[in-house]
C-alpha cells in the first residue's frame, strides 16, 4: 500500500469509518464481526444517542469503526437519524469526521437498501458496500452479481454473510484500499434530480444560503440545502429556520418554484428508485419460479392473531421455567463459592468490626447479587436469540393492535419489549419514535417492565416462599408461572397507564406503524457470546461499585453503634446455658445480634418509618432493605443478605433463603409468609428504584419534571399495588 492509514487519517492515530445501513441488515453483526472484543459504548458528545466505536484490525495499520444507528434514509426525523446525518457530514461538536464509509446493504432487499446508498454517494466520502446476506437472497431466488455491481455503482462491492465471517477478509481490504486511494464513487449512471426539484434547490441556496452560513459559522453542504428543501419539518428544515432573516420566506418560495402536485418526498423518491432501477439491471437474476420462502412458511404461523400469540406466551413460559431449571446449579456454585470466601475470612481475621464489614458486609452483600448472574444471563441470551434471529420484530407485530388501543404502536412496543433486559438502553431506544407525545408516552412507561435487576428479588422470594408444585402435566412449575405473571403485570400496568396518559396528559392520536420484518436467520454464536460477556463485565462492575458501596453502607448502619449485648463479648452465661445444646448456644448468639441490630441506626430508622409499611406487611428489616435499593433495585438482595448474616454463617448455598424463612417478628410469628413475600414482589414490579433510570429519563426528555413524575406515579402504584396484594391474602387466610 502507497501510504499509511494514518497519513490518509490527516495525521492521526487512525482512520475512521462510518458503518452505515437499513435496520436488520445486518450491520451491528457485521460490526461485531470485525471489530470483536476491540469495542467501547458511550454516547455522542453533547447528545445521548449511543455511540458504539470498534477497532479493526488492518495489518500493521489500525482502523475505527464507528456503527451508527440504522435508518432507511438520510431524511432525518427522529434523533437517532440526526445524529448519523450529523456524524457522517461532520458537523457533531467533538466528533471528528469519517474518512470512508462502510454501508452494509442486504441484498434480499436491494433497491430498497440502494435508496440510502443513493444519499450516501452525495456526501463526498469514499464508499465500500458490503452485500450482506447473499445467502438468504439466494434462498429466495435472488442473485446478484457483486462484481458487476461494484462496477456500475463505480465503488466497492463484496460479498457477506456477516454471520458466519464470511466475505470479511477481502472486506478488510476494500475498506484499506478506499482508505488510502480516496476514491469516490463513479456511477456509470449519475443520479440527476428532477428539473423542477433542482430548481428549487438552487433556489434555496441562493436565498437562504448566506444567512444559513452567517448564523452557524459555516457553509451549508449542498445536502443540507437538499434535505432542507424536501424534508417538511425534519433536522435540515429546523437547521435553516433557526437562521432567522429571510430563509422562511426562501423556503415558502423554492417549494413553490418546484411546481409539484405531489410531496417533494414522493417526488425525490421516484427520481432514486428511478436510477436504483437504472443500476441494478443487468446485476440481478431473479428465478422465474422461486422456491416457497420459509420465512413466509413461518410467519403464516408466527405473526396468527391466536397461534402467533399463543407461542408467544409458550416461549416465555419457557424462557421463566428455565431461569428456575438450569441456572440452579451454576447459582449453587457461586453461592458455595462465596461462602468459602467468607468462612476463610472468619479463620483468619479475628472477631470485631474488620471481619464482619468484609464477612457480613462485603462477602454477603455483594455475593447475594452476583450468584444471580447465571440467571439474568440466561435472560439476556434468551432475549438475544429471539432479536437475532428475527422474532422480536414479530412480537411487536403481533402487539400493534394492542398498542394502537391505547394510542400508541408497535414501534412502541420495541423498546418496552427491551425493557425486559434494561430500562436505560430501552429507555433510549424511544429515539426511534418521530413523535414527541408518543416517544413520552413510551419513555414513561418502560420502566414498568421487569428488567434483569428486578430478576435476583423474584427469585430468592420465589425460591423461599412459593411451592414448588408441577402444574399443566409437569410442563411447567408454580414458582416459573408466578414469575411470568410479575412480568405480565408489568405488561398490562405498563399498557394501562399509557392508555391513561394517552388520553390526558399526552393526547394525540395514534401514530401510523410501518414494520419491516426481517428475514429469519441463525443467531451468530460470537455475536451472542459477546454480548453475553459485556453484559458480564457491565453486571460485574455494577457489583463493584454501586452494589457494594451500598452494602458497606448498610452493614455500618446495622453494625453501629455496637450496644453492650451486641458487643464482641459474651454476656455471662447461666448454669443452664453452659451445658445447653450447640443449637441452644446458636439460638443465643442469634437473639444477642438480633437486639444489636434492632439497636443500631439501620434498625432505628427502619423503627421511624415502619408504621407506613405497615399496611404492606412489612417489619423495620424489609422497609430499610426496600430504602436502601432506590439507587438500584438488586441492592434489596445484597442489604438482605447483610441484615440476615450478621452473627450467622454457614455451609447451605441458599443461606439467605433459608434465612429469610427462619425470621420471626417480635412476637415469634414468621416475618415472610406467602402474602408479605407477594407484597415485597408487586412493589418491586411497580415501583421505580433505579437510579440510572430516572437520570437517563430526564437526559431524553430533557426535564428534571418527566423524571419526578415517573419516580412519583410509579412509587405510588407499587406502594398501592403492595398493600392490594397482602391485604387480600391476609382476607383469603393465607398469612
Amino acid at each position: 500500500m502507497s501510504r499509511s492509514l494514518a497519513a490518509v487519517a490527516g495525521g492521526r492515530s487512525v482512520a475512521r469509518v462510518a458503518v452505515v445501513g437499513n435496520p436488520n441488515a445486518g450491520k451491528s453483526t457485521l460490526f461485531n464481526s470485525l471489530t470483536g472484543l476491540s469495542q467501547r459504548v458511550g454516547n455522542y458528545p453533547g447528545v445521548t444517542v449511543e455511540r458504539k466505536v470498534g477497532a479493526m484490525a488492518a495489518g500493521s495499520d489500525r482502523v475505527e469503526l464507528i456503527d451508527l444507528p440504522g435508518t432507511y434514509s438520510l431524511a432525518a426525523h427522529s434523533p437517532d437519524e440526526m445524529v448519523a446525518v450529523d456524524v457522517l457530514l461532520g458537523l457533531l461538536e467533538g466528533e471528528r469526521p469519517p474518512d470512508a464509509v462502510l454501508a452494509v446493504v442486504d441484498a434480499s432487499n436491494l433497491e430498497r437498501n440502494l435508496y440510502l446508498l443513493s444519499q450516501m454517494i452525495e456526501l463526498g466520502l469514499p464508499v465500500v458496500v458490503a452485500l450482506n446476506m447473499v445467502d438468504v437472497a439466494e434462498k429466495r431466488g435472488v442473485h446478484v452479481d457483486a462484481a458487476a455491481l461494484g462496477a456500475r455503482l463505480g465503488l466497492a462491492v463484496v460479498a457477506t454473510r456477516a454471520h458466519k465471517g464470511a466475505g470479511l477478509d477481502e472486506l478488510r481490504a476494500r475498506l484499506c484500499e478506499a482508505l488510502a486511494t480516496r476514491r469516490l464513487p463513479r456511477p456509470v449512471v449519475d443520479f440527476a434530480l428532477p428539473d423542477g426539484l433542482r430548481s428549487g434547490v438552487d433556489h434555496l441556496q441562493q436565498g437562504a444560503g448566506a444567512a444559513a452560513e452567517r448564523a452557524i459559522g459555516r457553509p451549508l453542504h449542498s445536502f443540507e440545502i437538499l434535505r432542507g428543501l424536501v424534508d417538511e419539518g425534519g433536522h435540515a428544515e429546523r437547521r435553516l429556520r433557526a437562521a432567522g432573516g429571510d430563509v422562511e420566506s426562501s423556503l415558502r418560495e423554492a417549494r413553490r418554484k418546484v411546481g409539484s402536485s405531489i410531496p417533494l418526498s414522493a417526488l425525490e423518491a421516484q427520481s432514486r428508485y428511478r436510477w436504483i432501477r437504472q443500476i441494478v439491471a443487468g446485476c440481478v437474476r431473479r428465478d422465474a419460479h422461486p422456491p416457497a420462502s420459509w420465512t413466509d412458511r413461518l410467519d403464516s404461523l408466527l405473526t396468527h392473531k391466536i397461534l402467533g400469540t399463543a407461542i408467544f406466551a409458550a416461549a416465555m413460559l419457557l424462557l421463566f421455567q428455565s431461569i428456575f431449571s438450569w441456572a440452579t446449579p451454576a447459582r449453587d456454585a457461586i453461592d458455595a463459592g462465596f461462602n468459602a470466601i467468607g468462612h476463610a475470612l472468619e479463620r483468619l481475621l479475628p472477631a470485631g468490626a474488620l471481619r464482619s464489614l468484609l464477612v457480613d458486609g462485603v462477602v454477603a452483600g455483594v455475593g447475594g447479587v452476583v450468584s444471580f448472574l447465571p440467571q439474568i444471563l440466561l435472560l439476556f441470551l434468551f432475549l438475544g436469540i429471539l432479536e437475532d434471529c428475527g422474532y422480536m420484530a414479530r412480537a411487536a407485530f403481533l402487539m400493534d393492535k394492542v398498542m394502537s388501543r391505547v394510542g400508541l404502536s408497535g414501534k412502541s412496543f420495541i423498546p418496552m419489549l427491551s425493557g425486559f433486559a434494561c430500562a436505560v438502553p430501552a429507555v433510549m431506544a424511544t429515539r426511534v419514535i418521530e413523535n414527541r407525545r408518543d416517544r413520552l408516552a413510551t419513555m414513561l412507561v418502560t420502566p414498568l417492565m421487569t428488567c434483569s435487576a428486578r430478576l435476583p428479588v423474584y427469585a430468592v422470594l420465589i425460591a423461599a416462599f412459593v411451592p414448588r408444585r408441577s402444574l399443566a402435566g409437569g410442563l411447567i412449575g408454580l414458582p416459573a408461572l408466578t414469575l411470568l405473571s410479575l412480568y405480565l403485570l408489568g405488561i398490562a400496568t405498563a399498557i394501562a397507564m399509557a392508555f391513561l396518559f394517552k388520553r390526558t396528559l399526552l393526547r394525540g392520536p395514534p401514530p401510523p406503524f410501518v414494520l419491516e420484518l426481517p428475514s429469519y436467520k441463525w443467531p451468530a454464536p460470537r455475536v451472542l457470546v459477546l454480548r453475553l460477556w459485556e453484559r458480564t463485565v457491565a453486571f460485574i462492575a455494577r457489583a463493584a461499585t454501586v452494589i457494594l458501596a451500598m452494602s458497606v453502607v448498610v452493614w455500618a448502619l446495622a453494625y453501629f453503634p455496637r450496644s453492650a449485648a451486641g458487643g464482641s463479648a459474651a454476656p455471662p452465661a447461666a448454669p443452664a446455658a453452659v451445658a445447653s445444646s450447640a443449637g441452644g448456644a446458636r439460638d443465643a448468639d442469634a437473639a444477642r445480634e438480633a437486639a444489636q441490630l434492632e439497636g443500631s441506626a439501620l434498625g432505628r430508622v427502619g423503627r421511624a418509618l415502619e408504621p407506613v409499611f405497615e399496611p404492606l406487611g412489612w417489619d423495620w428489616r424489609i422497609t430499610v432493605a426496600a430504602l436502601a435499593s432506590f439507587p438500584a433495585r438488586e441492592v434489596v438482595v445484597a442489604t438482605l443478605a447483610t441484615i440476615f448474616s450478621l452473627g450467622d454463617r454457614d455451609d447451605d448455598p441458599q443461606g439467605l433463603q433459608r434465612a429469610l424463612t427462619q425470621a420471626r417478628r417480635a412476637d415469634g410469628a414468621p416475618l415472610f409468609t406467602l402474602p408479605v413475600a407477594l407484597s415485597v414482589m408487586v412493589f418491586f414490579a411497580l415501583c421505580c428504584q433505579c437510579g440510572a433510570t430516572v437520570a437517563t429519563i430526564r437526559r431524553e426528555s430533557n426535564s428534571w419534571g418527566w423524571a419526578a413524575f415517573t419516580f412519583g406515579y410509579m412509587t405510588l402504584l407499587a406502594y398501592a399495588g403492595g398493600i392490594a396484594v397482602f391485604q387480600v391474602g391476609r382476607l383469603l387466610g393465607a398469612a
